[in-house]
C-alpha cells in the first residue's frame, strides 16, 4: 500500500483532531460573544463541520484517503445513528401535527426525488458532456448522494455513496455543491420565517393549530424529559450497536445470496451489502419505535445519534477537497435548478392547500437539512416550535434511504 505522505498519519490522531474541531464549532456556535454570533449568524456550523476538515485534507495535513476512520464510521455508526434518529419516530404524534404538515413535507421530498433527475436531464440536453462521466466518477453517481442528503440527511448521503459505488474526486463535488446550495435555501427559509405572518395572511392560512401546537410541545417536554442515567446510556448504546449488529448478520446473508441467485438484481444495489445494511438498520429502527423502546428519546436518542452522524460528517469532510468544485463549474447550475424545482412545488402546493409559511418552510429543511439545522428554521419562528423540525427531520431520516435509492434509480435513467 502506498504511504501517505501528510504530516498526521495515525488515525489516532486524526480522530483527535476531528473531535477538537468538533468540539470547538459547537462551542463558538454557541457561544454569547458578538463576534461569534455574527459569524454564525452567516455561516452554517454544519458547514465548518465539512468544511474544516477538509481544509486540512487539501493542504496535506491529514490524508482522508488513506485513513480508515470513514470506514469505521460509515459501518459502525452509520447504522447505530439510523437506529437511533428512527426509534423516536412518533406516527401518532406526526398525523397530529395535521395533513397540511405531512403534505408540505411529502412535497419536499418529491421535490428531491423529480428534481435531481429533471435537472440532470436539462443539463444534459443542452451540455451533455459536462454532465458525463464514467464509473465510479459518473455524475449521476454523485447526485445520488446529494439525493440522500437533502431527503434524509448525512447518514443517508453516506449510505447512498457507497450503495451506489461513489468515486472519492465526484463526491467532494457533490459535498460542496450540496452544502452550499442548501445553506443558501436555508438562509431564503430564515427570510421567510421573518415575514411569516405577512405571506400568511396574503395566503389566508389558518395558522390557529400552530398555537395548539406549541402548548402541545411545551408540555410534552415538560412530562418526559430527564436526566440520563448510566442504565440509560447503557441501554442506548445496546440498542443502537445491538440493531448494528444485526443489520451486519443479515445484510452478509442476503446480498451475497442475492448475487449468486439473481446477479442481474446489481443494477438495482440488491447485491451490494451496504444496501441491506442501511436498509435493515431503518427498517429496524422503525419497527422499534412502535415499542416501548421509543421511550429512549426521552433520555437522548437522537442527540446521541447526532453526535455519530457529526462524527460521520467530518470523516467525509476529510474526503473533500476544495478545489475540486473548479473542475466542475456545471454541478453549481445542476444544484440551483434541483433546488428551485424543490421550492416551487413547495410554494405551489403551499397556495394551494393555504398552508402555514411555517410548514412549508419547516417540511422543506426536515428534507434538505434534516435533524441538523430543520429544527433552526422551525424556532425562527417559535423557540417551543423546534422539535417539530427534529420531528419531520427524523421522519426524513427514515425516508431518505428509500427516497434517495428512488432517485438513484431515475437519475440513472436520464444520465447522459
Amino acid at each position: 500500500m502506498e504511504q501517505s505522505t501528510a504530516l498526521i498519519t495515525n488515525d489516532a490522531v486524526v480522530l483527535g483532531l476531528l473531535a477538537v474541531i468538533l468540539g470547538l464549532v459547537f462551542h463558538t456556535s454557541q457561544s454569547s460573544n458578538k463576534y461569534c454570533q455574527g459569524f454564525y449568524k452567516y455561516v452554517p456550523a454544519l458547514l465548518l463541520c465539512y468544511f474544516i476538515p477538509s481544509l486540512f485534507n487539501s493542504f496535506g495535513i491529514i490524508d482522508g484517503d488513506k485513513s480508515e476512520l470513514y470506514k469505521v464510521a460509515s459501518r459502525y455508526l452509520l447504522p447505530a445513528s439510523l437506529v437511533l434518529l428512527t426509534i423516536s419516530v412518533d406516527f401518532k404524534a406526526i398525523l397530529g401535527l395535521g395533513p397540511k404538515a405531512l403534505i408540505m413535507f411529502l412535497t419536499g421530498t418529491a421535490g428531491i426525488i423529480i428534481g435531481g433527475p429533471l435537472a440532470l436531464a436539462l443539463v444534459g440536453s443542452v451540455a451533455p458532456e459536462a454532465v458525463g462521466g464514467e464509473g465510479e466518477n459518473a455524475i449521476w453517481r454523485g447526485m445520488t448522494t446529494i439525493a440522500g442528503s437533502w431527503i434524509g440527511g448525512g447518514a443517508n448521503q453516506a449510505a447512498m455513496k457507497e450503495v451506489f459505488e461513489v468515486g472519492g474526486p465526484i463526491f467532494s463535488v457533490m459535498i460542496t455543491v450540496d452544502v452550499i446550495v442548501a445553506n443558501i435555501w436555508m438562509a431564503v427559509l430564515l427570510w421567510i420565517a421573518n415575514n411569516s405572518e405577512r405571506f400568511d395572511r396574503a395566503n389566508k392560512a389558518d395558522t390557529s393549530g400552530i398555537e395548539a401546537l406549541k402548548q402541545k410541545i411545551e408540555k410534552y417536554q415538560a412530562e418526559n424529559s430527564r436526566n440520563p442515567s448510566l442504565t440509560d446510556l447503557m441501554k442506548l448504546v445496546a440498542v443502537a450497536f445491538g440493531v448494528t449488529g444485526i443489520s451486519h448478520l443479515l445484510a452478509d446473508s442476503i446480498a451475497p445470496w442475492i448475487e449468486l441467485n439473481a446477479p442481474e438484481l446489481a443494477m438495482y444495489s440488491l447485491t451490494s451489502t451496504f444496501f441491506w445494511l442501511v436498509l435493515i438498520a431503518t427498517t429496524l429502527g422503525l419497527i422499534l419505535s412502535a415499542t416501548k423502546a421509543r421511550n429512549l428519546e426521552a433520555v437522548g436518542a437522537s442527540k446521541l445519534g447526532s453526535v455519530f452522524i457529526y462524527i460521520l460528517v467530518a470523516t467525509i469532510g476529510m474526503h473533500m477537497d476544495v478545489t475540486a468544485i473548479l473542475d466542475y463549474p456545471v454541478m453549481f447550475v445542476v444544484g440551483v435548478i434541483w433546488m428551485s424545482f424543490h421550492a416551487g412545488l413547495l410554494i405551489f402546493v403551499a397556495r394551494l392547500i393555504k398552508a402555514p409559511m411555517f410548514y412549508m418552510a419547516v417540511g422543506s429543511q426536515a428534507n434538505v437539512g434534516g435533524a441538523a439545522s430543520a429544527p433552526v428554521v422551525a424556532a425562527a419562528f417559535h423557540p417551543a416550535l423546534a422539535p417539530v423540525g427534529v420531528l419531520l427531520a427524523v421522519l426524513g431520516y427514515a425516508l431518505g434511504t428509500y427516497g434517495g435509492y428512488i432517485a438513484g434509480l431515475l437519475l440513472q435513467q436520464v444520465a447522459p
